[in-house]
């Protein structure tokens, strides 16, 4: 058995054979780059639209519980005189508040 001229040659030799075609193993390097270490790779703009979904996901969120308190305090612009009776036991000179407590 002959020994190899380098290191690299008897590195080659054990390369399934389609890797020994220089354009498909530049292929093969070129795609395990682009997917993985690549500063844009396949993993950080999965990421990121992960990110992207859940971002969108907390502003449908936000938006409703916004439209929730906007009404809120609409119907409290309209009963604050009720809400503070009601709350507060406020009331007007001359003026008895009895509150009375619905059983459910």
């Amino acid at each position: 058995m002959a020994l190899s001229s380098t290191p690299w040659q008897a590195l080659w030799n054990r390369l399934p054979a389609p890797l020994q075609n220089r354009y498909y193993l530049t292929l093969v390097i070129f795609l395990f780059i682009m997917v993985f270490l690549d500063r844009h790779s396949f993993w950080t703009q999965w990421k990121l639209w992960r990110a992207q979904k859940q971002l969108e996901a907390d502003r449908t969120y936000y938006q409703a519980k916004i439209k929730g308190a906007k009404e809120e305090a609409e119907d409290f612009e309209l009963t604050k005189e009720k809400f503070a009776r009601e709350h507060y036991y406020m009331k007007r000179a001359n003026e008895e508040v009895f509150i009375i407590q619905e059983e459910k």
